[in-house]
């Protein structure tokens, strides 16, 4: 039954397992250990006389972008929050999201009382597209957010120009692209200030976790205060066994800390994320080839892009193949071949069920209001279309060999050769 398409009773073209995520780095073990045993699970538990793993992730992570400051947080959700708050974006402001990118995209900007304005993408990259940025800012547009998208760079040029001539901050949602750089500087320190995820399938990980980078310090002081309940960090450490975070009263603010269990492992995984990305990029190179060959079409970066990161490799269908078979059936019937989840890619946001304000009466703030938030609002064809076509592998499958690679191919090549078996 070789012949036969593993999902239709035919025998699979992979049965070896992939290599599991996440993969702790060496020295994981051992600093979870030191945090257990040191009396601090949290920067909002009292100074024992030595730097907080919190403290020294963020000193890390800032210096591995060559910015000034980081502050740490719990969730990428969080940290996009706080990074448009810090921009001064509140209620009724509109921020320009891309349509195609995960939910919190949309819901973020909604979490802050503001209206998300959905915008297409590049067909090429599915990165924001310039120019749809361009046409869609008005007198209320606040920020405009930028995603590096699965495994491209965004036009950094383009939209620096359009923010810089509007006089708009310009958020970059790096939650995808640990690594990656523009130009020789790593995204996230291209502009006002760049956000990070590190939840569980992220490239750097901690299983949730998040964090906020920039230049500006006075930006950096208000992060701080909205992530810590309206406190900040001592600039001198206090006596052993008194409270690290000082009560100022200039900024309210939320609790979204990061616990010291998590900036632990973050501070360790760090180690092993450039060795990580490099095994993804050359990859991706090999199955670029081998997918090419067969008509589809990998994902494009900008290109200013000197540095690729790998979170999720997407590939577009070739043209005239399998058009009138639902991209469901098709991700099912490769996900069957090879063992392992191969995705459509993200709805478009305004069509995503998650993305569904009407169930949160916190929204319901005027008629108004709630006729601005409606998603129905938005069409968007490339964002559409790309979900339609575009298929997408986990950067876990990219950590393998020369072999793997051929197996993705193999499942692809068989799965065209027999798509009419989808049909029935």
């Amino acid at each position: 039954m070789v012949s036969r398409l593993a999902v239709k009773g035919g025998d699979a073209i992979r049965t070896r397992p992939w290599p599991a995520w996440p993969q702790p780095a060496p020295g994981v073990p051992g600093a979870v250990a030191e945090v257990l045993g040191s009396g601090r699970w949290s920067i909002s538990g009292p100074y024992r006389g030595a730097d907080s793993y919190e403290r020294r992730f963020a000193r890390a992570f800032a210096a591995y972008h060559d910015v000034p400051h980081c502050v740490p947080a719990a969730s990428g959700t969080a940290s996009l929050m706080l990074a448009l708050e810090a921009c001064g974006v509140g209620a009724g402001d509109e921020v320009i999201v891309p349509g195609l990118s995960w939910v919190a995209s949309g819901s973020t900007v909604l979490g802050v009382n503001a209206v998300p304005v959905f915008c297409d993408v590049d067909p090429a990259t599915l990165c924001l597209d310039p120019d749809a940025v361009e046409a869609l800012i008005t007198e209320r547009t606040r920020a405009i957010v930028v995603v590096h998208l699965y495994s491209a760079v965004a036009d950094m040029d383009a939209l620096r120009r359009i923010a810089e001539r509007h006089g708009l901050p310009l958020v970059e949602d790096c939650a995808q692209a640990h690594g990656a750089a523009y130009r020789g500087v790593k995204v996230g320190a291209l502009a006002t200030a760049g956000t990070f995820s590190m939840q569980h399938s992220k490239v750097l990980t901690s299983g949730e976790g998040g964090a906020v980078i920039t230049r500006d310090a006075d930006f950096a002081r208000r992060v701080e205060h909205l992530r810590a309940d309206g406190r900040c960090l001592t600039t001198t450490p206090p006596a052993p066994g008194a409270m690290e975070l000082v009560e100022t009263g200039e900024l309210m603010g939320s609790n979204r800390c990061l616990s010291e269990f998590q900036a632990a492992i973050l501070t360790e995984q760090l180690t092993t994320l450039d060795e990580q990305n490099e095994r993804r990029r050359a990859n991706a190179l090999l199955l670029d080839r081998h997918l090419g060959e067969l008509g589809l079409r990998p994902q494009a970066t900008s290109e200013g892009t000197t540095s690729r990161t790998y979170y999720t490799y997407a590939v577009r269908l070739p043209d005239g193949e399998l058009e009138h078979t639902a991209i469901g059936e098709i991700t099912g019937a490769l996900s069957a071949e090879l063992g392992f989840s191969v995705l459509p890619s993200y709805a478009p946001i305004p069509a995503n069920k998650l993305y569904a304000p009407h169930t949160r009466r916190r929204y319901t703030v005027s008629l108004a209001h709630e006729e601005r938030i409606d998603p129905k609002r938005f069409s968007l064809p490339v964002c559409e279309d790309t979900a339609r076509r575009t298929v997408t592998l986990h950067h876990a499958a990219l950590l393998g060999d020369a072999d793997d690679m051929g197996d993705i191919a193999a499942a692809f090549a068989k799965v065209l050769r027999h798509g009419a078996e989808l049909a029935h």
